[in-house]
């Protein structure tokens, strides 16, 4: 299981929204040494007693050799700024570092990559993998040999029954609930507090009780 590599070099945070203030608290809990945060907006001087770096430009000022990035821009259902965040450093040669909460359960048989976050009381049973970029957010819970591909989220509360895929930049809604062994394909938003009891087609949007495919009304 991946390391959470934040305590081995010094970390720039990404971001300095909801999310982002979560992950620095997570890394301040952790010992982790946060020179500050960079936001290209209109982003108050500090964080929690961490200054502003500046833009984009600040971080790349930085070696890539020499510091570990945390990705705290959020996901709502549409995972583009984040992934673009991510790629954009990623092809400059900077690592990201995966975040776990001290109060996350994970079994040690799992895999977690590369910037992974595992936020407070997020549960993790054997066999799981999380790819690179994902959330798995508050008080989540995945059961045995679950599988998150890259870039998606699984929101506060979810609940994933054993040998779940979620596909590549998939959004799990908060509260939601799936069944075992159902696929979540690529680009999927399941709604918040929705029972999924079948697979998901790609880029699909499901809701309900138990989901069906959203219908918008004319």
């Amino acid at each position: 299981m991946s390391e959470m590599l934040a305590l081995e070099k010094p970390v720039i945070l990404l971001g300095a929204g909801g999310h982002a203030r979560v992950l620095l608290s997570t890394l301040l809990q952790r010992g982790a040494r946060v020179v500050g945060f960079a936001d290209p907006g209109a982003a108050p001087a500090e964080l929690l007693g961490v200054p502003r770096l500046g833009g984009d430009e600040s971080v790349v000022a930085h070696d890539s050799g020499e510091v570990l990035l945390v990705n705290g821009v959020g996901s709502v259902g549409d995972v583009t700024n984040r992934l673009r965040v991510y790629e954009y450093f990623r092809t400059r040669g900077y690592a990201f570092a995966s975040v776990i909460h001290p109060s996350a359960i994970i079994a040690p048989e799992g895999e977690l990559k590369d910037g992974a976050q595992i936020m407070a009381g997020a549960i993790l049973q054997t066999g799981c993998v999380v790819e690179e970029n994902c959330i798995i957010n508050t008080g989540a819970r995945v059961d045995h040999d679950c599988i998150i591909r890259q870039h998606a989220h699984l929101a506060p509360g979810v609940v994933l029954s054993g040998a779940v895929e979620v596909g590549r930049r998939a959004h799990i809604g908060t509260g939601a609930v799936v069944i075992q062994g159902v696929r979540i394909g690529e680009d999927a938003v399941v709604g918040a507090g929705a029972v999924v009891l079948e697979d998901v087609p790609s880029a699909a949007t499901v809701v309900g009780v138990p989901a069906r495919p959203l219908t918008i009304k004319a």
